[in-house]
């Protein structure tokens, strides 16, 4: 399929417990280096390059009844994990991802039920989170940079989901800013900003919140000079993933609100809508709101300068059916945004990746909303997977380098 459709690389992710059975690095299935070895080589074999993701949200039962991604030596499980890989595919991969949209595994998965491990602590373990989920990142590129980088020349980063922020009315815009610094910043800022550290902004929003809980100190974990440091850099292009935006404003007194990110921004009180214009897709998050993309590839520069970006995920969420016009469409809107972004804002992006090849598992949708080029027959044995219209068009985007064409 991905042959088929000419596409220049593949971004694939390894399960972490496929590769080291008990989440520890003492102990390395070989079927399952077999598995990672074929499925690389056989990308290459075809011309497409891979690029790798460590950790796409599937962590190991043991390292979880540890506490996971509130454990402090998460860190080092993650860094033994990720020289793991290096040593052994780093000869023929040179993109990496280390951990994918941390915003989803701390803020939706340890703030709310909706993703693994469900934990509902949005006052402590969220943040926690946050904190040693960046660790863990900068751990594995440290890592890579002293032992790797030399001999590969890979490219690493982490890839950070951006929903983009829309003042409902004028006066809302310093929350519309206050809300892309929490969900954005919160992962970006000690990364990719030239000070390091939590965005100034935030740091002062979770003062306010602690205190008004009645904590003694900040549910934020400060980060050492040392972690500072550590965090700041640890880079080589900006992971860009974005599918849709949200206008939002402030809320009214006694107004009820839902769980960030996804419903409302009570910790901002932040109270989301959507415009009328805006037209809804299957999942129950997403809406489409083209221009939303390069707002938010601009907010990205003007934080972090002129980085490289590279786009990671960027999709459509379907019902079944081959003949996926509104899937085409959104791709073409997009991608048009994208081209403004890169012709006429002097944006250095340089490269897209749909979400995603096939129809797969999407978390709390699970197989009812479809995000796939391919449909995927799942009461199908053989799981039989036939090309949509979208394919079509996506194949022809790649060899014409254009979205002038009609199909």
């Amino acid at each position: 399929m991905a042959s088929d459709l000419g596409l220049h690389f593949y971004r694939m992710s390894i399960a972490w417990s496929r590769l080291l059975p008990n989440g520890f690095a003492n102990k390395i299935s070989e079927d399952g280096l077999n598995y990672y070895n074929n499925l690389i080589d056989g990308l290459l074999e075809k011309g497409i390059q891979p690029m790798v993701t460590l950790y796409h949200w599937d962590l190991p039962q043991r390292l979880q009844d540890l506490g996971g991604w509130t454990n402090p030596l998460i860190v080092d499980w993650f860094g033994d994990y990720a020289r793991v890989v290096f040593s052994h595919f780093g000869d023929r991969v040179k993109s990496w991802i280390t951990i994918n949209e941390p915003s989803s595994i701390c803020d939706i998965g340890h703030g709310s039920e909706i993703m693994a491990p469900g934990w509902q602590d949005p006052d402590n373990a969220v943040y926690l989170c946050n904190k040693y989920v960046l660790l863990s990142h900068a751990k594995a590129y440290r890592i890579y940079e002293a032992e790797f980088k030399a001999k590969y020349q890979g490219e690493l980063s982490l890839a950070n989901h951006l929903m983009w922020y829309e003042p409902f009315s004028p006066e809302d815009e310093e929350l519309a800013e206050t809300a892309r610094e929490y969900i954005g910043g919160r992962y970006s800022h000690p990364v990719y900003s030239k000070e390091g550290g939590w965005p100034p902004v935030i740091e002062k929003v979770i003062a306010e919140l602690s205190q008004k809980k009645g904590y003694k100190r900040s549910i934020l974990p400060e980060f050492t000079k040392e972690e500072v440091e550590y965090i700041r850099g640890t880079f080589d292009f900006y992971a860009f993933n974005h599918y849709t935006s949200r206008l939002i404003r402030k809320a009214k007194e006694g107004e009820e609100l839902g769980p960030f990110p996804l419903g409302d921004a009570p910790h901002i009180n932040g109270k989301y809508e959507v415009h009328p214009d805006w037209k809804s897709t299957p999942s129950f998050w997403f809406y489409v709101y083209p221009e939303g993309i390069r707002q938010q590839l601009l907010w990205v520069r003007k934080q972090y300068g002129d980085i490289k970006i590279i786009i990671t995920e960027n999709g459509y969420s379907s019902e079944t059916g081959l003949n996926d016009t509104e899937r085409i469409n959104y791709y073409r809107d997009y991608l048009k945004q994208v081209l403004l972004a890169i012709k006429e804002d002097g944006l250095n992006i340089t490269g897209y990746t749909a979400w995603t090849l096939m129809d797969n598992f999407e978390w709390t949708d699970g197989y009812n909303s479809r995000f796939g080029l391919y449909e995927v027959d799942f009461t199908s044995p053989e799981r039989t997977r036939t090309p949509k219209a979208s394919a079509e068009f996506y194949k022809k985007l790649i060899q014409r380098h254009s979205l002038n064409f009609e199909l």
